[in-house]
């Protein structure tokens, strides 16, 4: 073995989507999965407002959800798109990394949607994936489509609050979630289907090297959504094991947070009370899981 055993961390549910609110309709996203995926939705991006709401988004339907403190759903708007990740600017609008349409933002004051990037030098994104800001204002993100270990090129990119877009790596095999280090020198990207975690250096100049495999996993679907805590240890949602690894700085397993609700644990964020709790979409039962994680979330653009 690797390494040691780490602790086991049992879930609890925190809310589930209510029975009025599982469509089970038809589905252009979930229709064409490759892979077996649930009728009712699919939730995933959770993401805590100042008030601490936890947002999340149902791809297959298009629809973004804010789950109240005490649990209750609420539809905030749904639209022709297929939202999977979520990430708050400093200016309370919400952006969302759209696999339809690009990346997207939601105005809470206008309450619309509205188109913000989905060309890189003229040519269509793929279909992104997840997202995540620097303490700068910096948007990076994901473009996963329909990539793999049979077409490695999944790429990763970032727009500068300046508005200047970087295409940061584009040799990836199904690139998924994202995370900065506190210290924003390190980008953090789950690989699905290479079942690993990328460790991505950031140069003073802007670019990229020495990119190599942080973790590697296996089993189950791959890794999924990743949050960071304040001192650089991951959370990783492993999906199809039902579980969250959580490792420390240095890479090394500390805990395992366990679903006993489903096996697809797509996403987590830190929140609750002193940011130290971990809520988890858990999407075969609709479900989002609540676990003691023993340590705290880095603070994020949105909160500041």
């Amino acid at each position: 073995m690797l390494f040691m055993n780490p602790r086991v961390i049992d879930a609890a549910p925190f809310a589930r989507l209510p029975d009025d609110m599982r469509t089970g309709g038809p589905s252009e996203w979930r229709d064409g999965q490759p892979m077996t995926t649930p009728e009712h939705s699919l939730l995933e991006g959770p993401a805590f407002d100042r008030e601490g709401n936890l947002w999340c988004v149902d791809i297959a339907y298009g629809r973004i959800f804010k789950v109240s403190p005490d649990g209750a759903f609420q539809t905030v708007i749904t639209y022709e798109g297929e939202p999977n990740g979520l990430a708050f600017h400093r200016d309370g609008r919400l952006f969302i990394a759209d696999y339809r349409n690009g990346i997207m933002v939601y105005d809470p004051a206008k309450g619309t949607v509205e188109r913000f990037f989905d060309r890189y030098r003229l040519e269509r994104l793929k279909a992104v994936n997840d997202l995540t800001f620097s303490t700068t204002g910096d948007l990076y993100f994901t473009d996963q489509g329909m990539t793999g270990m049979h077409d490695p090129t999944g790429r990763v990119f970032r727009i500068r609050a300046d508005g200047t877009v970087d295409c940061l790596i584009d040799n990836v095999p199904s690139p998924n979630g994202l995370v900065l280090s506190p210290d924003e020198k390190t980008l953090y990207v789950a690989v699905t289907r290479a079942n690993a975690i990328w460790r991505v250096p950031l140069l003073p100049d802007g670019g990229v090297a020495k990119v190599g495999v942080f973790i590697q996993l296996s089993g189950g679907g791959g890794p999924d959504g990743l949050a960071i805590d304040r001192d650089g240890g991951l959370a990783i949602c492993h999906i199809g094991l039902g579980s969250v690894w959580l490792l420390n700085p240095r890479g090394e397993f500390v805990a395992r947070v366990v679903s006993h609700e489903g096996d697809h644990t797509t996403n987590a964020a830190f929140g609750g009370p002193g940011n130290g709790d971990l809520f988890i979409t858990e999407s075969e039962s609709g479900t989002i899981l609540r676990a003691a994680s023993g340590t705290v979330g880095a603070t994020l653009f949105g909160e500041m």
